[in-house]
C-alpha cells in the first residue's frame, strides 16, 4: 500500500537580489549600499543591467552592521569585525570594550537627564540660586559631561586613542 500525500516539498536555491530588493528589505537607501560596498563592509556579486546584484546573505551581514552601528562601532571599526571570507570575526575583548564604553556613555547621560529634571523642577526663583543646578553647572565646566575620547577599537588590545599617539 502506498501513501499519497497532496502536499510537495520545494526546495528553494536561495536567489541573488536587486540592490533595490535589498534596500528594500533592509530599510537602507541604495546609495547607502553602494557607499557601504565602496567602504568593504558588504560586496556585490556583480549586475544585471545597471543594477548591482548580492547574495541573498547580505541582509544577514546588514542587520550585524545595523547592529553595530546602534552599539556605536564606526564603520571602520566594523570592518574589522568581519574576516577575509566575509564571515564575522569578532573579537570578545572588542565588544567588552565597547560595553564599556557605553556604560560610562550611559552613566553620563544619566546623570545629564537627571541634571535636567532637576531644573525643569526646581522651585528655587532662579536657578542660579539652586545649590544642586550650581553643582552641575560646576561638573559641566569641568567637562566631567564631556564625551569620553573616541577609540580606534582593535582586536587583540591594540587599541589606540585617535588624534592621540599610541604608548
Amino acid at each position: 500500500m502506498q501513501l499519497a500525500s497532496s502536499s510537495r516539498l520545494e526546495v528553494k536555491a536561495p536567489r541573488n537580489l536587486d540592490i533595490g530588493e535589498v534596500a528594500r528589505r533592509a530599510r537602507l537607501s541604495p546609495a547607502t549600499l553602494r557607499f557601504y560596498e565602496e567602504k568593504g563592509l558588504i560586496n556585490s556579486l556583480g549586475r544585471r543591467g545597471l543594477r548591482r546584484l548580492f547574495d541573498h546573505r547580505v541582509l544577514e551581514r546588514l542587520a550585524l552592521i545595523a547592529l553595530g552601528r546602534a552599539a556605536g562601532f564606526s564603520l571602520e571599526e566594523m570592518a574589522g569585525l568581519f574576516g577575509p571570507d566575509g564571515r564575522p570575526r569578532i573579537d570578545k575583548a572588542v565588544l567588552t570594550e565597547k560595553a564599556a564604553e557605553l556604560d560610562q556613555a550611559i552613566r553620563r547621560l544619566t546623570a545629564v537627564r537627571e541634571g535636567l529634571r532637576h531644573a525643569a523642577a526646581c522651585r528655587a526663583p532662579s536657578h542660579m540660586e539652586c545649590p544642586t543646578f550650581q553643582r552641575i553647572m560646576r561638573r559641566a565646566a569641568e567637562g566631567l559631561f564631556d564625551e569620553p575620547p573616541k577609540r580606534v577599537l582593535r582586536p587583540h588590545g591594540k587599541d589606540k586613542v585617535k588624534g592621540k599617539p599610541s604608548r
